[in-house]
């Protein structure tokens, strides 16, 4: 295990030259509709169509709100890289609640019920699975924030995966001793003055994946609140959230090389 707080200077052009999308890409992307029992879902899709290989697939978990620009643009940034992403419906189609009351009341609905929260996590994984284009045998869970949460959760569940990232994610759970079916390597990408996820909630998961002996890796970056890779957060830290470009691009190329080496 590896825990790093970053402090030094942005590598701007590099990573600016990682993060951009070369004009060439044929990147596609469309809305795929599924039923979780009786209701319907829509997630979202993004790959390549240049390539008729199969490659490995990314199911990402969307933040509290719902799927937004956010992921999708993550999902399409993916896709460039060579990967099919899927962004997973967890609330169903149309439903996108308002911050922070509606959206907190309807991600506090999938917290406290784990079992649910799992039902459609697997639900978003099996779409991406049964993906003509995806090498089965090399998938990896993605969330943000609320969506942390959901990626944890499906590795937890034991689904077959090479490796787990999480977003300034909810790292809490009612059943750390699930932690022993995760199969892959466990990536957490945090800010160190989150006071949403604090230290406490890091520490926490650190116990949970020493005590299951999972392979995992918490990077810290300094200076970062909630929400840090998503523009929509603003920059008012005040409130706990707010939108870093440096850190944003440090947790991108940080996943960009753990996906490469159990992925690739």
């Amino acid at each position: 295990m590896k825990k790093f707080t970053l402090t030094a200077a942005l590598f701007g052009g590099i990573l600016a030259l990682a993060l951009a999308f070369p004009a060439s890409a044929a990147i596609k992307t469309k809305n795929v509709d599924y039923k979780i029992g009786n209701d319907t879902f829509e997630g979202y899709l993004a790959y390549d169509d240049a390539s008729t290989a199969k490659r490995p697939g990314v199911v990402i978990y969307p933040a509290w709100t719902g799927i937004s620009d956010n992921e999708k643009t993550h999902a399409r940034m993916l896709a460039q890289l060579g990967y099919v992403a899927f962004v997973a419906d967890i609330y169903g189609k149309g439903i996108h609640p308002t911050p922070p009351k509606e959206a907190g009341a309807m991600a506090g609905k999938f917290i406290k019920d784990r079992s649910l929260y799992r039902q459609h996590a697997q639900a978003g994984f099996e779409i991406l699975h049964k993906n003509s284009m995806v090498d089965t045998k090399r998938i990896a869970a993605m969330g943000y924030c609320f969506g942390g949460a959901g990626a944890l959760e499906l590795g937890r569940m034991g689904a077959d995966l090479k490796g787990i990232v999480t977003f300034h994610g909810d790292l809490s759970t009612p059943t750390p001793e699930d932690a022993k079916n995760i199969k892959g390597r466990v990536l957490v990408l945090h800010g160190a003055d989150d006071p949403i996820v604090p230290a406490a909630a890091v520490q926490g998961l650190e116990k949970e994946m020493k005590d299951a002996k999972v392979d995992y890796e918490v990077v810290l970056y300094s200076n970062t609140y909630h929400a840090f890779t998503d523009p929509a957060a603003g920059s008012d830290p005040s409130h706990g959230s707010a939108y870093n470009a440096k850190s944003a691009n440090r947790s991108w190329v940080a996943m960009k090389d753990f996906f490469h080496e159990i992925l690739r």
